[in-house]
């Protein structure tokens, strides 16, 4: 889709669904050092009310200004996309575009922390753990309305001067985030 939209080259990194390290996800794009990069993923465990529409969340890197601009538009587009399906949305309580910063002040999510100098998004669209969502999710509907919000922003990322919007300022969390979290932030397991 983003070939397609003659505004964006890309680059795949991966043929198939495997594992791979956040080291090895952040060398690449050091190495390719693109526009934009964005990391896409579906949320769990929400702590907030239910809200009338989705509960997108879209982190930035700490102290870039075009980073914060991506999440902006990037939560825009994907929140609109994903509105246009009923579900009974869950979220956050600070749902929105927002950074989260590790126990040292920088960025919590590895992706976000190793690939810094080059302007990164984590998107986190729906919450796959609440089954409303994730039956939304498995809709290859939902799927094409998703990648093609992704696209949306990437596009508006490189074509305009759009500042984005959705901005909220994140309560402290002293948990880790997933499995690969810690008070450092995201971290790599090793490998067994």
């Amino acid at each position: 889709l983003l070939e397609a939209s003659d505004h964006v080259r890309t680059k795949l990194t991966r043929t198939g669904d495997y594992r791979i390290t956040l080291a090895s996800r952040a060398a690449i794009v050091m190495a390719l050092r693109p526009m934009l990069f964005v990391s896409i993923h579906h949320n769990a465990d929400p702590d907030g009310p239910r809200p009338a529409g989705p509960g997108s969340e879209t982190y930035f890197q700490i102290g870039s200004d075009p980073s914060r601009r991506a999440a902006g538009l990037l939560y825009e587009e994907v929140t609109r996309a994903l509105a246009a399906f009923p579900a009974a949305w869950v979220a956050d309580t600070d749902a929105g575009a927002k950074y989260r910063p590790a126990a040292d002040g920088g960025d919590y999510y590895g992706i976000l922390r190793r690939t810094a100098g080059v302007p990164a998004v984590l998107s986190e669209a729906a919450f796959v753990s609440n089954p409303s969502e994730e039956q939304l999710l498995n809709d290859p509907r939902v799927q094409l309305a998703e990648a093609d919000a992704i696209v949306a922003a990437a596009v508006r990322f490189a074509t305009t001067a759009a500042p984005g919007s959705g901005f909220v300022e994140p309560y402290p969390r002293t948990t880790p985030a997933g499995g690969g979290g810690g008070p450092q932030g995201c971290v790599d397991p090793p490998l067994g």
